[in-house]
């Protein structure tokens, strides 16, 4: 299974922010969303990414002020990104190597989705059950 394919489930819809504006405001967008993660994109392009994770250890335990703190001074600049034709397996090793649980995916450098690690976990339980209900009718139908 690729990216595209959970893409053509789950949807393209991104949403994203410009660095200017303050992490509380940022916050606020992504509870009205309900994600976890939110792009920095900046004329098409992608500058950023910023998470609650990036909330809790960059505000909180520094105890900086929200409303007073930039999305530019926090957000991760080194965001890593997968083609629509990536694999799973690809996104996984992805995701449990460099610690991170959201992946923008981009094509010819514009940010056509983003799929979190829930998504992918997701497809490839699917992608398992698929494959046992195969695998019990095979050895069903070759008994009979």
């Amino acid at each position: 299974m690729t990216v595209n394919q959970i893409l053509s489930v789950k949807g393209r819809e991104v949403y994203s922010i410009p660095s200017s504006i303050t992490v509380f405001e940022a916050l606020r967008i992504m509870g009205e969303k309900n994600i976890g993660a939110v792009l920095v994109i900046e004329e098409t392009v992608l500058k950023g990414i910023l998470s609650e994770r990036d909330y809790a250890r960059k505000i909180i335990l520094k105890d900086k002020s929200s409303k007073k703190t930039l999305v530019g001074d926090i957000m991760e600049t080194e965001v890593v990104t997968v083609k629509p034709t990536d694999d799973l397996e690809y996104c996984m090793e992805l995701m449990t190597g460099k610690r991170i649980r959201h992946l923008p995916v981009s094509e010819n450098n514009v940010v056509i989705g983003i799929i979190s690690i829930g998504d992918v976990v997701k497809a490839i339980i699917e992608l398992q059950k698929s494959t046992i209900q195969y695998l019990d009718s095979y050895i069903s139908g070759s008994k009979a």
